[in-house]
């Protein structure tokens, strides 16, 4: 998606919006709240559906549905779609993948001129992991931004998005663990990069399976992978997190939270209509815990709920446990010796950014970027600044030409307009 069409998404996402609340006969914003009106225990982890402090709203439940499905219209984000393929984990897993190849020599590639130059980039495989209780359209800005250019392969990590229930959870063979999502990732690996260099990116729970793969498979590091990037991630000790709580609510939180969780785990359909009644409500949590800055386009803010809204409650109560036992510092030192990249935003209360500069320490030859207003969802919120680090990343693991930059590309704040 180019500039321009951003800002007409952000323009028409807004209209929708305003449209919305006019038509009910309600003054002032859709997102306008009196105050706090109590406290909730949310999913904390390692992904954004996490939460606590939830607002009461002045505007009616029927407008914010509304506003919702104006929202859903307007905004194209996670429409992008490559070519599917599937791969299958050694407990028999579907994993769900999707590949875009680089354009042919002779087409038109006039982002390929913009952020890399004219010369066709080296034989190099970006393949990208998302975090919990999202999808693998949560990387849709890098996406279009290196769509043509360099290819890339997008997965949905088990039991999320398009890939299947995880089939040892559904056997009762063994739960979760971070462990499995590397052995996830390298499946997805030798059926879509099967030769040739790669490079990693992982977001949060997708910055862990990274770890995990490296753990498991530490030549395919050494052997295959020229650079790496950790973004909003952590490679241990989850549970001294207090997302933003004080430390008497965080405790009640850790006490509570498993039982809680497998218990509405059992009773998944239930909850989900409760979820669905609910919705307004789980919006500024979601938020909060999404996102730093106050000005965010309302279709981004949108579009990160549908993929957290659309995590079943049983996935997210199954996955859960695995965070608090992650520990992988031992597995970055198969990084050390290559182009990596370490990204978090300040404002982050699900991965802090002490776990990514803790990450930098023990690679003291990595990149570390600490984006000011920004929360977990740092590759949504600031996606040109992500972008534009990644495209550094590749230039100097020699994927493309080097010089290259990119400049401001899909802003998503309402303020900040391209040019």
């Amino acid at each position: 998606m180019s500039e321009s069409s951003a800002e007409a998404v952000a323009d028409a996402a807004s209209a929708a919006v305003a449209a919305a609340v006019s038509a009910t006969g309600v003054a002032g914003g859709w997102r306008r709240a009196t105050g706090v009106a109590g406290a909730a225990i949310g999913v904390v982890a390692a992904g954004a559906a996490a939460g606590v402090a939830l607002e009461r709203m002045t505007v009616g439940r029927g407008m914010r549905a509304k506003a919702r499905l104006a929202l859903d219209a307007a905004g194209p984000y996670g429409a992008l779609r490559g070519t599917p393929g599937k791969a299958f984990s050694d407990d028999g897993t579907e994993l769900y993948y999707e590949v875009d190849d680089v354009e042919p020599e002779g087409g038109p590639a006039p982002r390929r001129r913009r952020l890399f130059g004219r010369k066709a980039p080296l034989p190099v495989t970006v393949v990208f992991s998302h975090g919990y209780c999202l999808t693998q359209d949560s990387w849709h800005f890098q996406r279009a931004a290196l769509r043509g250019v360099i290819r890339t392969v997008h997965w949905d990590q088990r039991s999320h998005g398009r890939s299947a229930r995880g089939a040892g959870q559904v056997r009762g063979e063994a739960p979760v663990s971070i462990d499995q999502l590397g052995r996830d990732l390298k499946a997805v690996i030798d059926a879509a990069a099967p030769e040739g260099p790669i490079v990693l990116v992982g977001h949060s729970m997708g910055g862990m399976t990274v770890m995990a793969l490296a753990a498991q498979y530490p030549e395919l590091i050494r052997e295959r992978v020229v650079a790496t990037a950790f973004v909003g991630t952590s490679s241990g000790r989850l549970g001294e997190v207090n997302f933003g709580l004080p430390v008497a609510g965080v405790n009640a939180v850790r006490r509570v939270l498993p039982g809680v969780l497998k218990a509405l785990g059992q009773q998944a359909a239930l909850v989900e209509k409760g979820r669905r009644a609910t919705a307004d409500l789980f919006a500024g949590v979601i938020k909060r815990y999404s996102f730093a800055s106050r000005d965010v386009d309302p279709a981004i803010a949108r579009f990160a709920e549908r993929m957290i809204e659309g995590t079943p409650i049983d996935v997210v109560a199954e996955f859960y446990p695995a965070f608090t036992d992650h520990d992988k510092t031992e597995a970055l030192a198969c990084f050390t010796g290559m182009p990596v990249l370490v990204l978090a935003g300040i404002g982050d209360l699900v991965t802090p950014s002490e776990h990514s500069e803790a990450i930098a320490d023990l690679l003291p030859d990595a990149e570390l970027v600490l984006v000011p207003d920004a929360g977990h969802l740092v590759m949504l919120e600031h996606p040109e600044v992500v972008t534009d680090r990644l495209a550094d990343l590749l230039t100097r693991a020699g994927a493309v030409p080097a010089g290259a930059t990119v400049g401001g590309y899909g802003s998503t704040s309402s303020t900040v307009r391209p040019g």
